[in-house]
């Protein structure tokens, strides 16, 4: 037992006196201290004493697209671990092509009584989709939490990043690196962030450049929220002479750097590109990705919190908490190409 203590109190940070008094439960121990303590078990393998173990809540389900997106697994991630802070046990369940749609997943959720369910990138950030699917799980009784994506129509929490400042930040970047010729990589026009992406491009674009409107749409390219997607639209927006694109993803920008690359173009000598969401690994791609990072952290924790307020019977406010991103400047984004190299 003695090694047993010391290997604990090694992991936790403190004496094995302090392991002793919390593994026996005993008072004069600070609650982040205990916390140490018992989280130190979990990593060490060690089965927590009985009367320590955290009674479970229960479930809570958490919806997502897909998991190909590296964006998705890491608010995934991040709302998995706060939640099993608070004692819940989250359920992922995820859409695929051919497999379960979004409302089958959120019923066999239902069914199984969880007590709450967070979507990320849902049908309520479709604008053709129906939202009575929300009144109807509301009428059951299960409170839940949107994240990327706003309706007026339906009476929740919504979480999202500020689409519009972060086109923004993306279009003032490159100007200042003497861009002109600037295109906008997106997918299909029906999404809520998509249009807000929209509406942030045209404003700077006319900000910026006194690019009028016909002007700058006619270097708005859609397309799918895929490298394949990305590709395609990089390519269409090479062909109307951009040395920039913005892209509305991490992997569209991948696409769009392989789209250059096959015109025999160098990134980011004679093109440049940016991406959105700065997805894990992405700092480590050839060459390294400028992007506008989602603040994935904390729009997940305050998911959390809107959803267990909700499930603690004080509702969060039926309205949207917006966080403003971040540009990540690395390798993809250099100055414009002289005109007519």
């Amino acid at each position: 037992m003695t090694a047993r203590l010391a290997d604990i109190a090694a992991q936790a940070g403190v004496s094995e006196a302090t392991v002793s008094r919390v593994l026996n439960g005993r008072p004069g121990v600070a609650a982040a201290t205990r916390e140490s303590v018992l989280t130190a078990l979990d990593l060490l393998g060690y089965e927590r004493p009985a009367r320590l173990r955290q009674r479970s809540a229960g479930l809570v389900g958490l919806i997502t697209p897909e998991l190909e997106n590296p964006i998705f697994p890491a608010f995934a991630q991040v709302i998995g671990q706060a939640l099993t802070r608070q004692g819940y046990t989250p359920v992922l369940a995820t859409q695929t092509p051919g497999g379960s749609t979004e409302d089958e997943l959120t019923g066999m959720l239902v069914e199984r009584g969880v007590a709450g369910i967070i979507f990320v990138s849902g049908l309520h950030a479709d604008t053709s989709a129906d939202t009575e699917r929300y009144e109807r799980l509301r009428a059951h009784g299960v409170p839940f939490v949107l994240v990327n994506g706003f309706s007026p129509r339906i009476r929740a929490p919504f979480v999202s990043p500020d689409d519009r400042a972060a086109m923004r930040l993306a279009v003032t970047h490159l100007v200042s690196l003497g861009h002109r010729r600037i295109g906008l990589a997106l997918g299909p026009a029906r999404f809520v962030p998509v249009q807000r992406k929209i509406e942030g491009f045209l404003r700077s674009m006319r900000e910026e450049l006194e690019a009028g409107e016909e002007e700058a749409r006619e270097l708005i390219e859609h397309s799918l929220f895929t490298l394949e997607g990305g590709q395609a639209a990089a390519s269409a927006l090479l062909a109307r002479g951009c040395t920039a694109v913005v892209c509305a993803s991490d992997m569209m920008a991948l696409g769009a750097i392989r789209a250059a690359r096959r015109q025999g173009l160098a990134v980011p000598g004679q093109f440049s590109v940016i991406g959105f969401d700065d997805s894990p690994l992405i700092a480590f791609t050839d060459p390294p990705l400028t992007t506008i990072r989602q603040p994935v952290a904390a729009m997940g924790q305050a998911a959390v919190r809107a959803l267990l307020e909700e499930i603690g019977g004080t509702p969060a406010p039926h309205s949207e908490f917006v966080f403003m991103p971040e540009l990540v400047v690395r390798g993809s984004t250099a100055a414009a190409p002289p005109a007519g190299s």
